[in-house]
This record gives C-alpha cells, structure tokens and sequence, in this order.
C-alpha cells in the first residue's frame, strides 16, 4: 500500500478554503517596480533648446519583398484589435538605408481620435538609458573625463554612505551597483537635488559587481554624474553633442508646444497627481509618464526623452557605421564595440554591455534570429530598439501600449516582429556578413557568455510544438493555464493550440489568480477575448473540475510554472483535475517546466495530516525539489488516483539548474512573484504568513522583506544578523503596505539579502525569524497561526520552548529523507 493513502482520502475532502495566498498585479517590463502615482508637477514643455525646428536629417528609404513584410501589418493589426496596444509606429533598415516604415492604428482614441502618424513623438521611458546618458557617458569617457572605474562618490557628495564606497560608474551602468529597482515615492517628496539626495541614502541590497538589478537609481545618478563632468544638464549636453550635429530635430527632453499634438499620449493623471487638477483630469501627453522622472522636472538619466521613429533610425544608422553618420562623428568606434558588447561577468546570466541589453531577462524585443554581435533597449511604455551589427539592420518598434488606460502589452508583438524582419534580410547581406565575420575575430561569442550550467532549456509546450501537436491530433483540447503557459519565445500556449492543426482547443480552466494572473481572491468564470472560449475557474465556486465543465473534452493539457513550494496551489489544482479526470474517462497532459529554486534541494518539515487542504494536496517538505510534471506523476501514483497521465519532459533541463540558467524568458508564475530571489525565499517567508506579520505584499519587494507596526527593526536585525545564517544577511527596513495586511499602516521590519543562493536555505530562515519574533514579544507574536502553511505543530512548539532553530530544523533530516525516497522513483531528470 503506499504510505499516504490511508490518510489521505479524509485528509483531501478538507478545503481550507479561508486562505488564500493573495497577490498584488505588476506591469510588464518593471516587474519590479509599482509605482505611486503621487507626483511633483511638471516645467512646461517650451523654449529649452533653441535647435528645436532645424532641417531635419531623413533615413534614406528603400523598398523590399511587401509580401514578407505584409506579415508584420498582419501582426499589429491583430495586436490592435485585441487591445494589446492602440497604434505602432514600426521602422527596419540597415546602416546606410531604411527599408520599412509604417504607422498603424490610433495615436489616441480617447478624448479624441487619432491616427497614428509616422511623424508622431513618442515617450522613449527607459531608451533614454541608452540613446541620452549611455551614450553622454561614452562621450566624456573618450575625452578623458571620467572612466569607467571611477567611483560614483568621486563626483556624488555623500554618496559613500551605507556601503555604497565602492560603486563605480561601470557598476552603474551594467546594472550591477546592487541599488533597488527605484526611489521610494510612496512619500510626497519633490525635485531633481531631492532625488539624488535620495539615492545618495540608499542602502544596497547587495554588493557591487555581484547581483544584476534593473534599476532607474543608477542612471539618474549617471544623468548627474554627465551634468557634474559638463557643466552642462543631460539635456543640454545631449542637445549640444548628439541630437542636434545628427539633425534629431524631434528628440529632446521638452517639446515645444507646437510638437506637443504630435505626442502620443500614455495615461490619464490622477487626480492626486500635482500635475493635474482635480476638476479636469487629462492624459499625460508630452509630459513623462515615469513617476521618478515627472518629481525631478522632467529631466533625467532613466527616462524623459521623447522621440520620432525617423530620428532614432538616424541615431540607429550612426552606431552601425561605427559612430559617424553623414560624416558627422558622434562616438568612436571602439566605443559603440565597448557599448555594445558583453560587461556584465561570466557569471552572472543576465548579458548585458555599457547601458545596452545583450542577453538578459529583458531581451525578448530581439526576437528569435537576431543572435550574436546584436544589442538592443526597451522603454516601460511600449518602446524598443534592437540593432544586429552582424547584418548591420536595426528595429525601431514604437507605441504608446499605457493609453488609454495602462493595461497594454506587447512583449509578444515586439518579438514576432524582429523575427519577422531579420527573415526578410536578403541572401546576400547573410552570406557576405557571415563570411566576414568567419574572418575577423569577435568581439564575443554566445559560447563565451556561458558557463558550464547555462542551457537553452525547451519547457514542455516547446517540445510538442516541434513535434507538431502529434499528440494532441484530432482531440478536444481543455487547457489549464495562465500567464505563466508560453513558448521559449514568448507566445502563450493558448495562441498555440488554438492555431495547432488538427487540435480543437474547445475550454481553458484558470488557477488561482486567473488566466492572466492578476486576481485576487475568488476568480469568477468568463469568456477569453482572443478566442471566445470560456475559461472556467477552478479558484472560485469550485476548485475541481466538473462533469459539465468537462462534457465533450477529450484531453486536459495543464501548462503551469510551479515555483518548488508546498503551499503555492497550482499543484493541488492538477491535483483535481487529475481526480475529476480519471472519474470521467479523460485523459490528462502536463507540459513541463523547471523547479525555479532546482531540483535537487529540499527542505522543511513534513506536512501534518491536519493541515492537509488546498494548500497542501499531500504530506511532503515544504521545498519539494521536483518539477510540476514529476510532483503530478507522484501524486496520481502515491494517492491511487491513476488517472491517464503523460508528462512532456522538458530538453536541456537538469536537476541543478536554478530558472536563470535555464535561458527561459522569465513570466511572473504570480503577482507577487517577480522575480527569482523572492521565488527563493518564498517558501521560508511565505510560510510565516499566516501569522500577523506582513511580508511585503503592497510593496515593492515581496517576500524580500517582512514587519509589521510592533517590530523593533534595529533589535530584529541585530538578532538575525548574530546568527551568521549562511546565504543571507539583513537590514532593517520600514515600508507602509498599499494593500494586504497593514494596508496604510506604518510596519518596521528587516530586508533580506540573498549573498549566496546555493547556500540559502529560505524555510530555516522562517524559523529563525519566528524564534527571534517569540522571544521578543511572546504572544504578540501570532505563532500559532503559522501552523497551516509552515505545516509542523512539533516545530511550533519547538520553538515556544525556545530551542535553538538550528537544533530545530535538524529535526526535520528524518522527514526530508523519507521524501527523498519516496520521490525517486517519479523523477524524470538527472
């Protein structure tokens, strides 16, 4: 018999459903930025350089095979018509001629209706990194006035507190400074001086050179550092030494007001936003979206730029030709190589040169042919370029995806277009580039930026859509997903089986959080736009499928990202469609994907029989080490309900790979999972959250931090830290939750800092928290309500008694190794 069966058929039937794991929503490209919308008001848009209206420098245009290129109006308009966006402007040449360019759909829809235009200016958001103050860095660096190992405090003052002495200005623009993602704007603080007063009081989440974080902190303080060198402000100094000697007579970082009704608009104002006033609020058109950027006037290294697709082609040309267009010469050549190729360290996976993406998590606008020798930028507001100096073609993709109301995407749009456009590129320009660069020795490899456990991984929905869907054929497909089901090159697995040949996708079935998961609470049933099947919730009147919901469906895919923790509930929703099926004759798929954390650790105690429920399907460690395919083939095994079950096993995938190594595209499995580090310390801190105490949620950094109103945060921290936990330290923190637990309350607490990630054991680090907690403030701490997710009443009460958490988590060495056993023979990866 085997060994949970007998409890498990009570065990199972108790649906606790009063928990929910919640999750707050998060946008596309800042995944880990949410931002307050409380904003200083804006200098107006007018008389700030004189060059504004000079003759403007015109990319030469060509014509090239419409048939091939129809494909990329073909996939706008679609995008278009289903809301992901209200208009493009897209634009493709090489360096000497442009060969593609065309408007589609609106500029604006609302308060009027627009056409989009050719000419129209667009907010860049984050290409201001690279098109302004990379390129002003570069500038100052070529004339010997800074370098690149400088330290940012040379020129900052103040800058060198908190541990921040050793940050250069080659840290800055690599992303590996270890400063957070942005400034708090939670407080109403206002102006440029402010801001890098600010940043100057910043404590890094990790030290130089050894962590990649996004962040907008590093290049307004760059935009400083190029005002401190010149004497000049950024947009000042990029008028003078870029835009105007290349004719960019429409970029800038202030419009006159007569370009102003050539702005797309992005959002309306809110109402608490100083920018607008309460009785006519309007959309931000010609004034910055970026919050940060709106408090410091509108100028700054981050964002703030705005721009025509004619002009960033212009700029585009000048980098492929070494620097110099129209014999006028902007950088050198060995600067636009040093910018563009690899800086970050071999061991970091996210590849990215002086200010320009490379190979990172932010990449997917390179699309799937452009490879070696290419680089590129996004912008949060819909915007990309990506130029490939192997073919010498760029891609210059521009929309306005916030207007009208914030909720575009086209991340999947930006790539299917640059595939689309290195297809079209002539035999000839392939076979006389790749010749030459047969001869000449490269600047960098793809091999050289890889290590020894970097794989291109191929997740399940890869695998069968090589095959062709054989397995699906002529089969009435149901499809359990959400955000989370998409292809290596980012087309969601809905797309995918509703365009198969032979397959009849006929229902979809949403988890927790709901097909695009960004709920909250109970997920109602609905209709999907894109394809007009219902998608039925298993998280709302019912977590099982029904017989109703299953009439007429031959086979259940499930393609999920599970996240290697016990309590996060994807599981247990296959877990009852695999019940449901096998009662109904139906069979079911699972399309794998990797344990993010890895395969091989586990950690925590065993689940008690008591805790049994949603958001614990059957007795197992906290940290399960397997992949959703391998935990559901040992659930349908160990609980007897052997339903028809095949798992399509990953390519390129081992046990000791963390997602980062896997060359996946990173999708947030769930709102307030966005990224890899709180998908590392979520099993540890989220079970603590059962308890009184906030884990972040309604902030920027879930799961990366915890408080609440009665925690001491200096005493909190002194204890931890005196604890030498491998892997991690602490610091501590306040923050004021927007929504969950303490929502609008002020909590004080610690920030964790993961140092060493193959080190890190996150569920040990929940209980020195909680013995920590408890000896401090006994009952005021809610150590009992722990008991659901952390799973354990003997480890509770452990830790009442006051042993020692080390002590403690060497009791669970007996359950972790019965787990061990018992998932062996159900693992599908060495």
């Amino acid at each position: 018999m085997n060994i949970f069966y007998p409890f498990l058929t009570f065990g199972l039937l108790l649906l606790h459903s009063s928990f929910t794991l919640n999750h707050a929503e998060i946008t596309e490209e800042k995944s880990f930025n949410v931002r307050s919308e409380r904003l200083k008001s804006f200098v107006s848009f007018s008389n700030r350089h004189s060059s504004y209206g000079a003759k403007e420098q015109q990319p030469k245009e060509t014509q090239k095979d419409s048939n091939t290129l129809n494909r990329i109006g073909h996939l706008v308009k679609t995008a278009i018509d289903i809301g992901e966006l209200p208009g493009a402007v897209v634009l493709a040449g090489s360096n000497d001629h442009v060969f593609y360019k065309k408007a589609f759909g609106k500029r604006a829809v609302v308060p009027q209706v627009e056409n989009m235009t050719t000419d129209t200016i667009f907010d860049l958001a984050s290409l201001t990194k690279v098109i302004a103050t990379t390129t002003s860095i570069m500038i100052l660096l070529e004339t010997g006035q800074l370098s690149l190992r400088d330290r940012v405090s040379s020129y900052i003052p103040n800058f060198n507190r908190y541990g921040k002495s050793q940050i250069t200005i080659g840290h800055l623009l690599i992303h590996m400074s270890g400063l957070r993602p942005d400034v708090d704007l939670a407080d109403p603080w206002t102006g440029y001086d402010t801001a890098i007063e600010l940043a100057s009081r910043e404590v890094p989440m990790s030290p130089p050179g050894t962590r990649f974080i996004y962040s907008d902190i590093n290049f307004f303080l760059l935009g400083e550092i190029v005002s401190k060198v010149s004497g000049l402000t950024l947009d000042q100094f990029t008028q003078k030494h870029i835009f105007h000697p290349l004719g960019m007579t429409n970029t800038g970082f202030s419009l006159p007001s007569s370009m102003v009704r050539r702005v797309a608009p992005t959002e309306p104002c809110q109402k608490h936003d100083p920018v607008c006033n309460e009785s006519s609020l309007q959309m931000l058109r010609g004034i910055v979206h970026d919050p940060t950027a709106r408090r410091m006037g509108g100028v700054a290294g981050h964002a703030g730029l705005f721009s025509t697709a004619n002009d960033l082609a212009v700029f585009c040309q000048m980098l492929l030709n070494g620097g110099t267009r129209n014999g006028v010469q902007i950088l050198s050549p060995l600067s636009v190589a040093r910018m563009s190729s690899p800086a970050t360290p071999s061991y970091e996976p996210n590849v990215r040169g002086l200010g320009w993406d490379i190979d990172s998590v932010f990449s997917a606008n390179r699309g799937e042919l452009f490879s070696a020798g290419s680089f590129g930028h996004t912008g949060f507001t819909g915007s990309s370029l990506w130029l490939d100096r192997t073919t010498g073609t760029f891609l210059v993709f521009l929309s306005s995806r916030l207007h009208p109301n914030g909720k575009g995407n086209v991340i999947k749009l930006r790539a299917r277009v640059a595939t689309v456009i290195a297809a079209t590129l002539p035999k000839k320009i392939v076979a006389e580039t790749w010749n030459k660069s047969l001869s000449q020795p490269k600047l960098w490899t793809p091999e050289s930026l890889q290590n020894n456990t970097r794989m291109n991984t191929l997740g399940g929905i890869d695998v069968i859509r090589e095959d062709g869907f054989q397995l699906l054929q002529n089969k009435r497909i149901g499809l359990l997903t959400n955000q989370s089901g998409s292809s290596r090159d980012t087309i969601s697995t809905i797309d995918l089986l509703w365009e198969a040949k032979g397959v009849q996708l006929v229902a979809l079935f949403s988890p927790e959080h709901g097909i695009r998961g960004l709920l909250n609470g109970p997920v109602p049933s609905s209709k999907d736009q894109s394809t007009g099947l219902t998608i039925h919730s298993l998280y709302g009147d019912t977590r099982r499928p029904t017989a109703e919901m299953l009439s007429g469906i031959d086979t259940i895919v499930v393609d999920l990202q599970d996240i290697g923790a016990r309590f996060y509930t994807y599981a247990s929703s296959v877990a009852y469609v695999l019940e449901a099926a096998k009662t109904l004759g139906v069979e079911v798929m699972v399309l794998d994907r990797p344990n993010p954390i890895n395969g091989f650790s586990i950690e925590g105690p065993m689940l008690d029989i008591s805790a049994l429920g949603f958001t614990g399907y059957l007795p197992m460690p906290i940290r399960h080490g397997l992949t959703i395919g391998e935990l559901s083939k040992l659930i349908n095994a160990e609980t007897d309900i052997n339903a028809d079950l095949k798992i399509i096993t990953m390519e390129n995938w081992r046990r000791e790979l963390w997602f980062d190594q896997t060359g996946l595209p990173w999708v947030n499995p769930s709102p307030n999972i966005r990224n890899l580090t709180q998908t590392m310390l979520y099993p540890g801190i989220g079970a603590l959250e059962g308890s009184n105490l906030s884990v972040g949620r309604g902030t920027d950094t879930p799961f990366e931090q915890i408080g609440s109103p009665w925690i001491d945060a200096l005493a909190l921290s002194k204890a931890l830290n005196e604890r030498i936990l491998p892997g991690v330290s602490f610091y501590p923190v306040s923050f004021t939750p927007k929504s969950d637990k303490y929502v609008g309350e002020h909590c004080n607490g610690v920030s964790i800092i993961v140092t060493d990630r193959n080190k890190l054991k996150p569920v040990r680090i929940a209980i020195e928290i909680a013995s920590v907690l408890y000896s401090l403030y006994g009952d005021t701490y809610k150590l009992d309500a722990t008991a659901k997710l952390l799973g354990s009443q003997d480890t509770i009460a452990r830790i009442r008694n006051g042993e020692d958490p080390e002590k403690i988590v060497s009791t669970w060495e007996i359950d972790e190794t019965t787990w061990r056993q018992l998932r062996t023979p159900y693992l599908l990866y060495h």
